[in-house]
């Protein structure tokens, strides 16, 4: 097992430790740690100096969540590549759980379960349903062990084979400074079940991380952003892949919201609470479609 871990800034150190002392403590533990960094100087030297030395630094070829993320998997040695975010912390049996699925070797990649760890307290008007905009598990996605066409960036891992076999992940998509572009985990899970058809990709529920939710994703404004920019990505990833049914996920979602989400909001004693929540999801759907709508029109 190689664990991948990315940064490019300064201010995350004590989430970075956090998550690196989390890897230590893995019931399995990995042969390797690789933090990757974007390509500053400054940053380079400052986490060369604040992380364990069995820590492997290594330097991103240029910024970016996709960048980094190729960078770490080209330094890296395990039979398989896991990854989590820098905000994020790992359950001890993270990697066991995840390390279990690959004895079916039509397995190819596994991601787990993402729990949102929210500043102080979930606000009252953010619906379970938009976790997914805070990079983390969602209402209305599985609940069980199952196959899936793409798991959460931020609980993944691959066969080191893969990335030989399809290549890496794309570099004009996932997070790049504030833009908000993402779906690199879709897009190379899509191009794996196209160029490798009989691969596995798996959900295990009990493969467990915590991700930190930081005050700024608490907002209206940031919703309707990242919303936005989804829709962008999905827009993006749908131009490449036009076979039918390659956002069935993304149309199984929508009738989730439509059919069950918002209409069984309005079975309950419709409060003050309830009200805010159907108001968000219904503008994070406008954004989606309009993020979606404006880069086919630009197309």
């Amino acid at each position: 097992m190689s664990v991948v871990v990315s940064t490019y800034t300064e201010k995350r150190l004590s989430t970075v430790q956090r998550c690196i002392t989390s890897l230590k403590n893995q019931t399995i533990v990995p042969n390797e740690i690789i933090l990757v960094l974007d390509p500053i100087d400054e940053l380079v030297s400052f986490y060369k100096n604040s992380v364990p030395s069995d820590v492997k630094i290594v330097v991103s070829d240029d910024r970016g969540l996709s960048q980094a993320r190729n960078s770490g998997i080209k330094h890296s040695r395990g039979n398989i590549v896991a990854f989590i975010d820098d905000d994020a912390f790992a359950d001890r049996k993270w990697l066991e759980s995840l390390v279990s699925n690959y004895d079916d070797s039509s397995v190819m990649s596994v991601g787990g379960f993402v729990v949102a760890i929210w500043s102080n307290e979930r606000p009252f008007w953010f619906p379970e349903e938009l976790d997914w905009i805070v990079g983390c598990s969602y209402k209305g996605f599985k609940d069980i062990k199952s196959e899936v066409r793409n798991v959460i960036g931020c609980n993944m891992s691959f066969k080191s084979s893969v990335f030989n076999k399809i290549g890496f992940f794309s570099t004009n998509m996932g997070r790049f400074g504030k833009m908000l572009l993402s779906n690199e985990e879709t897009e190379i899970s899509m191009r794996l079940h196209q160029l490798v058809p009989d691969s596995k990709v798996i959900y295990d529920p009990s493969a467990v991380v915590y991700h930190q939710v930081p005050k700024s994703r608490e907002s209206i404004t940031y919703i309707l952003n990242r919303s936005f920019w989804e829709g962008v990505s999905k827009a993006l990833v749908n131009s490449r892949y036009r076979s039918s049914g390659n956002l069935a996920h993304e149309d199984n979602y929508l009738k989730y919201l439509l059919g069950k989400a918002i209409p069984s909001r309005f079975g309950k004693q419709f409060g003050f609470k309830t009200f805010c929540q159907t108001l968000v999801l219904l503008l994070s759907m406008f954004s989606v479609f309009a993020g979606y709508l404006a880069y086919r029109l630009g197309e």
